[in-house]
């Protein structure tokens, strides 16, 4: 059954869903929220959920990435941030915090000058060590991110200082990109040539994402435009609904286990992921787990101080991207486990997943994948 509608004669779509367009549907069975588990392993590394603080510098921070790892998730280091541009990097988080709006919505030409002024420092490798070394002191799993852009540049720093897992983040990350004025980088060719995972993305369909498992990837991210910061959408024109994404890139997986004779490629949806609600229905659609910006932004011990801000807010000719005012609702271990006084699924993320997994019958992550989903009506009306 096609689902293409015609948006007028010469132009045909295909319909596609956001996650606030789905809801769960109870099953037959309960259980018993302890009976339910949520831990996720990629490759070697065990982690007693599937929560992935996103690689950005209002999230993730040397120390924040150590607590998420002790909280049982993983922390991934955004390795082009503040944190490998200055020593003194909180001095820098705190003149940003601090930095006032003049202007009636979050489109602050000034505060995003700013931002562009602040990231232009050069990048300094000896700090890229330094920082993924604090990690690795602390005893938990290290993660740290390039852009496709950097990864040449510096790939063979971050190996030497003992990255466990290997991001390549980007807004989109294709095994196939063409330039007529630089080398690009073979992505088939560099993780082989790797001795840790490497976890790639954004990915926004079923092509691409078959595309970036073939290339060897251990975890393919899922997501394009999305988020609190983000303005991909209106800057771009280019936004990939994630219910209908992650549906699609699972599909991939499917199909590239039986083309690669077992081999299994983790999906990760990445953006659009701010409250409770979203994580569940993400990994309900295929996910096996969830990169996490806006949700850990609101930790007290967020490195951003209750504010939020990507990589696409400081392009140097193209920003795509704000800072948000996101607030704070408790500490790191009560935005993952509680207790929680909110109602709005912006704390006890890991008791709401076990709680809607009990609730519809499931003890794990992988069972989750197969609930039934129905379209919200309330939410459909819109279409």
């Amino acid at each position: 059954m096609s689902n293409e509608i015609e948006i007028g004669r010469g132009k045909r779509a295909t319909k596609a869903y956001s996650l606030d367009d789905v809801a769960i549907v109870p099953n037959r069975r309960t259980r018993d929220p302890k009976d339910v588990s949520v831990s996720w392993q990629i490759d070697a590394f065990q982690f007693e959920t599937p929560f992935i603080g996103a690689p950005m510098d209002s999230v993730t921070s040397p120390a924040t990435a150590i607590a998420l790892g002790k909280l049982g998730g993983l922390g991934v280091l955004n390795l082009e941030g503040l944190w490998t541009r200055y020593e003194d990097s909180e001095k820098v988080l705190e003149e940003i915090a601090g930095l006032n709006s003049e202007a009636a919505t979050r489109n602050d030409p000034k505060i995003t000058a700013k931002l562009q002024e602040i990231y232009s420092a050069p990048i300094q490798a000896e700090l890229i060590t330094s920082r993924l070394a604090e990690i690795r002191e602390s005893g938990v799993v290290v993660a740290g991110s390039l852009t496709p852009q950097r990864t040449q540049e510096f790939y063979r720093t971050v190996v030497a200082a003992g990255v466990d897992i290997f991001v390549i983040r980007g807004t989109t990350v294709s095994a196939e990109h063409v330039s007529k004025t630089t080398e690009p980088l073979n992505l088939k060719q560099f993780i082989y040539e790797l001795d840790v995972p490497v976890i790639v993305g954004g990915a926004a369909g079923y092509t691409p994402a078959m595309h970036l498992m073939r290339t060897g990837a251990a975890g393919v991210l899922v997501g394009f435009g999305g988020g609190a910061s983000s303005t991909t959408r209106r800057t771009l024109g280019i936004h990939a609904p994630m219910a209908t994404a992650i549906a699609d890139v699972a599909a991939a997986r499917r199909d590239y286990i039986e083309e690669s004779g077992g081999r299994y490629v983790h999906v990760i949806a990445d953006g659009g992921l701010g409250n409770s609600g979203d994580i569940v229905k993400a990994i309900a659609m295929g996910a096996d787990a969830v990169m996490l910006g806006t949700a850990l932004a609101r930790a007290e011990e967020a490195p951003g101080a209750g504010y939020h801000w990507g990589m696409e807010a400081v392009h140097e000719v193209s920003p795509r991207g704000d800072r948000a005012r996101v607030g704070t609702v408790g500490s790191l271990e009560n935005v993952l486990y509680g207790p929680s006084r909110e109602t709005n699924g912006t704390s006890n993320l890991v008791g709401a997943l076990r709680r809607s997994m009990a609730t519809t019958g499931y003890s794990k992550l992988k069972e989750f994948q197969r609930v039934d989903v129905v379209l919200s009506p309330y939410e459909s009306d819109r279409f």
